[in-house]
């Protein structure tokens, strides 16, 4: 038998409920979950995927990709279809609140 040893840490139960219920179904045990991660920290030599704030900013038009752009117009589009329409206001609010502008 390997040489193991307990990891503890407390997290909050809904989060903990979750994943391990996404686990279940993928045929993982929340063991070995914590084994994948702690291997592609060794691997990686640092964690596993990128860790960063959100951006706090609208992305600008030049840096997205032509998928992006167009999903994002396809948003106009739709919402124009939709008869969705906001005053300058009503853009200045949400603008204010989402992104702090």
């Amino acid at each position: 038998m390997a040489n193991t040893t307990a990891v503890y840490a407390r997290i909050d139960t809904t989060l903990k409920d979750n994943a391990e219920n996404i686990l279940a179904k993928l045929g993982i045990t929340p063991s070995s979950a914590i084994q994948m991660l702690y291997s592609q920290i060794v691997l990686q030599q640092g964690m596993p995927f990128e860790l960063r704030l959100p951006a706090r900013r609208p992305t600008a038009i030049g840096d997205m990709s032509k998928g992006e752009l167009d999903r994002e117009l396809q948003k106009g589009i739709d919402s124009l279809r939709e008869e969705k329409d906001y005053t300058m206001e009503e853009v200045d609010a949400l603008l204010a609140k989402e992104y702090g502008i």
